[in-house]
C-alpha cells in the first residue's frame, strides 16, 4: 500500500457517513460495470494492487468487495491469477438485492445525521439564549438607572397639570425625558409643559420608581 493509499484510507473511513462500508460500495460498483456491458464475462480483473489504485482504497478492500461478489457467484476468484467475471446475469441478481437495501441504509443515516444536527442546532440556540439572558441581567444590575413608559388615563388626576406644578420629579425621584403625543414625540419637556389624556411619558428612574410613577399618574 503506498503512502499516497494510507493517507487517502486515514482520510476515508472504511464506513462512510451514509452508513455503507466502503468495499460494499465498490462491489456494488463492479457489478453495475458488470451489468451494463463494460466489463464483459470471461473477462480476467486487473489485481487487486491495480485496482486499489483505482478505487483509492487498500487490497484488503478490493478483496472483500470480491469475496462479497464471489459469494453470489458474480465473480470468481482465481488462487494466484486475478479475478475472472462469471455472470451478468448474477450481477443484476446482486444489484437488485442490495442496490435498494444500501439506498435505504444511506437514507436512514442522512436522517438520524439530520436528526442529530437539529439537535445540535437547538442545544446551540439555548445556549445562546441563555447568554444573552445572563449579559442582559448583568447589563441591568450594574446600570441602576434604565428608561420606562408609562400611559396617562383620560381619568387620571394629573390630567391638566404642568410638570411644574405636579413637582413631578419630586414626588416621583423620576425624570420625564420625553413625551409622545398623537404620533409626535416632545423631548425634555420642560416644568411648564401641561399633561394631556393618553400622553405617554418617557422616564428615566431605578427600579423602585416605576411604581411610584404608575400610582402617582393612576
Amino acid at each position: 500500500m503506498t503512502p499516497e493509499q494510507k493517507e487517502h484510507e486515514k482520510k476515508s473511513p472504511r464506513r462512510k457517513r451514509d452508513g455503507i462500508a466502503t468495499y460494499a460500495k465498490i462491489a456494488l460498483d463492479i457489478a453495475n460495470r458488470i451489468s451494463n456491458g463494460e466489463i464483459p464475462e470471461g473477462k480476467r480483473l486487473s489485481g487487486r494492487s491495480l485496482m486499489s489504485t483505482e478505487y483509492g482504497v487498500s487490497p484488503e478492500t478490493i478483496r472483500r468487495s470480491f469475496s462479497l461478489l464471489e459469494e453470489q457467484q458474480v465473480v470468481e476468484v482465481l488462487q494466484n491469477s486475478g479475478v475472472k467475471v462469471k455472470s451478468r446475469s448474477n450481477a443484476l441478481k446482486y444489484i437488485a438485492k442490495h442496490s435498494n437495501r444500501y439506498e435505504t441504509k444511506a437514507l436512514l443515516t442522512r436522517m438520524r445525521n439530520l436528526i442529530e444536527q437539529h439537535e445540535e442546532l437547538e442545544r446551540e440556540l439555548f445556549d445562546t439564549v441563555r447568554q444573552l439572558i445572563d449579559s442582559t441581567e448583568r447589563f441591568a444590575s450594574s446600570n441602576p438607572f434604565y428608561t420606562y413608559e408609562c400611559t396617562v388615563t383620560n381619568d387620571s388626576p394629573i390630567i391638566g397639570k404642568s410638570l411644574g406644578e405636579l413637582s413631578f420629579w419630586q414626588m416621583t425621584k423620576a425624570t420625564v425625558i420625553a413625551i409622545r403625543r398623537d404620533g409626535s414625540i416632545f423631548l425634555s419637556p420642560g416644568p411648564g409643559f401641561s399633561i394631556q389624556p393618553f400622553d405617554i411619558l418617557v422616564l428615566v428612574g431605578n427600579q423602585e420608581t416605576k411604581a411610584v410613577v404608575e400610582a402617582f399618574v393612576q
